[in-house]
């Protein structure tokens, strides 16, 4: 294997309550609508794109450049917020980043906007343990653009990707990589062939999956 690919909300990490907040005060602040984002309604909506994101929430907005303008407020506030509280980050997450990355090339794609990944690995130190990461703020594409188009930077060709909703689950079975089911996340993905119910899982399944593969190719 010659790279383990990970998401990052759900996955590594759950900021969804203080992002929550930081939306709402930004858009009481910055707009007349009345709305407050609740940590479910994020949960429900990490993991698709950050325009699909602002499309719902922001749909009340007809006009586009509006919802633009409101939108690069929350990224604003939301870095702040989280500078201030940081995510919560999964038990032993750390830990086995640290442990994978001795032995693995790992990386990161997510859906979200320029800057977070960064931000995120600054905040919980850990900028040393990947080796790159790509997001759709980056591509302004999906992950069945992303994921492929960090592999070809890196000429990866045996890779697994990491991740909690379903969105993950189809784009790895449309580029044919194997997918782990994280299942502590915000996601439901049934009937998934590879599954952990902790981060501290991981490196037994992704030995498994390294086994297989090289049983295969053999």
């Amino acid at each position: 294997m010659d790279g383990i690919i990970f998401d990052v909300d759900g996955t590594i990490w759950n900021s969804t309550k203080v992002v929550a907040q930081a939306w709402t005060n930004a858009i009481k602040e910055h707009s007349h609508l009345d709305i407050t984002i609740t940590q479910a309604d994020l949960e429900s909506l990490f993991g698709k794109t950050m325009e699909e994101i602002y499309n719902q929430i922001f749909q009340l907005i007809p006009d586009k450049e509006e919802r633009d303008r409101i939108a690069q407020v929350c990224m604003e506030y939301e870095q702040e917020a989280l500078r201030r509280e940081p995510g919560v980050l999964y038990e032993g997450i750390v830990e086995v980043i640290k442990t994978l990355a001795q032995k693995y090339p790992l990386y990161i794609v997510s859906n979200c906007q320029s800057g977070y990944i960064e931000l995120m690995l600054e905040i919980i130190g850990l900028e040393d343990y990947f080796k790159d990461h790509l997001c759709y703020g980056d591509t302004l594409q999906p992950k069945t653009y992303t994921i492929p188009k960090i592999m070809e930077q890196h000429n990866l060709k045996n890779v697994v990707y990491i991740g909690d909703t379903f969105g993950d689950f189809d784009a790895c079975q449309k580029i044919g990589i194997p997918f782990v089911y994280a299942s502590y996340g915000f996601g439901e993905v049934k009937n998934t062939k590879w599954r952990i119910d902790s981060p501290l899982l991981l490196p037994q399944v992704i030995e498994s999956i390294t086994k297989e593969r090289h049983d295969q190719w053999s």
